[in-house]
């Protein structure tokens, strides 16, 4: 795709910008890495209804280096997908990265971890939600004696109410103390 090929009118353009954290060149860039993944079935030019409509599979995106190595990589994408099957249109494509852009807020980035850490997406991080994200950071090594531990730990830190089950704002004030967090929830594009 040359510099002189308009992949998107003026009036997408300025829509883009008005709903992510990137400027118009940004956006391109992004959709020349979507093009990149699959360049015989991506248009050159999306139409908005195809920007929304037009889908690579899950598994394409998956295999995008900068997700290729993270243990999350299916379920960013389940949670970015507008349909909820983890592939990604243009638009759920640009919407990821735009949150994990060095321009998105910290709030902006808590309420996406959060997201992908709601396995069962009910709004709150129970037992079973922090078991699977320790599963899928050890790669299911642990013995369940082990992963017992870790859960019970998890919420005698995290769990000021003793509910059983974290909010978004318990989750948000362990975060505050990550100082780290930031940096390491961002992709660079």
């Amino acid at each position: 795709m040359g510099n002189n090929v308009a992949t998107f009118s003026d009036q997408q353009l300025e829509d883009y910008e008005d709903a992510t954290f990137f400027t118009r060149k940004e956006i391109q860039r992004v959709y020349r890495k979507y093009k990149s993944l699959s360049p015989e079935i991506v248009p050159n030019v999306l139409s908005i209804d195809e920007a929304r409509c037009f889908r690579l599979p899950m598994e394409v995106v998956c295999d995008l280096p900068e997700l290729r190595e993270n243990p999350f990589k299916q379920r960013i994408c389940s949670v970015f997908s507008s349909d909820g099957s983890g592939d990604m249109s243009f638009e759920d494509f640009l919407d990821c990265f735009s949150v994990f852009s060095e321009n998105a807020s910290r709030d902006v980035k808590i309420h996406y971890a959060f997201k992908i850490y709601d396995f069962d997406g009910d709004g709150f991080i129970d037992s079973n939600d922090v078991t699977r994200v320790v599963e899928t950071l050890t790669d299911g090594q642990l013995k369940p004696e082990e992963m017992e531990e870790i859960v019970q730990k998890v919420f005698a830190e995290i769990d000021m109410d003793s509910d059983g089950k974290l909010s978004v704002m318990e989750f948000s004030h362990i975060i505050e103390r990550a100082p780290d967090f930031v940096a390491t929830f961002h992709v660079r594009i």
